[in-house]
């Protein structure tokens, strides 16, 4: 059963634009409920996961911007509100395999709407997927320490479902107390520094409007206003990403990396659609680089609309 200050936070997630999305999560939310009140959430032996086993998601980028001038994300999302089913055939064990050049992977587990599931990130990373992103809808300090309880090696923090900067700076600093890097998005530019607030590192820009609901790549691009990353701060281009050139203009804006996932889902062989864009990357670079050098990854080496909310975890 939820206490008073867990209805609290759930009342103010669902009266935000991703209200339905967090009233999918009561459910959940009063199962880690008892978990807590029972010390089971973080039993001893339970934190399978210390930090020193966590593959350093942040580093990965940065080697693979390093490598080709752009880090690269990722997604394993099996289904989204607005396009259905994308592809239920494909397991996370398969996921890994085929994503072995992208730097990181990004595990959708939110149920449902998008027929994710937790253990997608434990199946993941036993199959070698590199450093894991856990994307779902978490406002809750119960919903961070559940993801503690995994191999991921980030989780996702929303700011428009956690607008109170206290809060977000609240769930990031405990992420980080548990060893995971606090990925926090923003779908604005007036979400930028409450993001910065929280002191992430990781921010990522989605190009959803949630209005209209329609996707631009573009307006990705221009969301941070013509700002520029700090010190210490790393950009993450979200949504719309299809091809070698979107990856290509990214960079040059001044994003570190870039999330892709339908585009990589919806493929027959999801390896050689991310080739193709690697390779269209290569040759762009190679005629006048954002970032410069060869392709790398892991083993070394105009806009879209659609509609739905598929675009928060991308």
């Amino acid at each position: 059963m939820l206490n008073k200050h867990d209805s609290v936070l759930l009342d103010r997630a669902l009266g935000t634009d991703l209200g339905r999305f967090a009233e999918a999560k009561t459910d959940a939310l009063a199962r880690l409920r008892g978990l807590s009140d029972r010390g089971l959430l973080e039993a001893p032996g339970r934190a399978e996961f210390p930090p020193p086993s966590r593959p350093g998601f942040l580093a990965a980028l940065e080697r693979g911007r390093a490598a080709r001038g752009l880090g690269v994300v990722a997604e394993y999302k099996r289904a989204s509100p607005s396009l259905g089913d994308i592809n239920l055939a494909l397991s996370p064990e398969e996921a890994a395999r085929e994503y072995a050049r992208a730097d990181c992977v990004s595990v959708l587990t939110e149920g449902a709407y998008f027929k994710g599931e937790l253990d997608f990130v434990r199946r993941a990373a036993a199959a070698g997927a590199g450093p894991i992103l856990r994307k779902d809808f978490l406002f809750h300090p119960l919903q961070v320490l559940e993801t503690a309880g995994t191999p991921a090696s980030a989780v996702l923090l929303i700011v428009r479902l956690t607008p109170d900067p206290a809060l977000l700076k609240e769930l990031a600093g405990l992420a980080v107390s548990r060893g995971l890097e606090p990925v926090v998005e923003v779908h604005g530019p007036g979400e930028l520094e409450t993001a910065r607030r929280s002191g992430a590192r990781l921010i990522q820009f989605n190009s959803r409007d949630l209005k209209s609901l329609e996707v631009d790549r573009r307006a990705a691009l221009n969301l941070a206003g013509g700002e520029r990353p700090l010190p210490g701060e790393f950009f993450i281009a979200a949504s719309g990403v299809m091809s070698g050139s979107d990856l290509f203009e990214a960079a040059g804006a001044g994003f570190g990396a870039v999330l892709v996932g339908t585009a990589l889902m919806s493929a027959e062989k999801p390896s050689e659609r991310l080739d193709g864009m690697l390779a269209e990357l290569g040759r762009l670079n190679g005629r006048g680089s954002p970032g410069g050098g060869p392709e790398g990854g892991r083993d070394g080496g105009g806009p879209e609309k659609r509609g739905g909310a598929e675009n928060f975890v991308s």
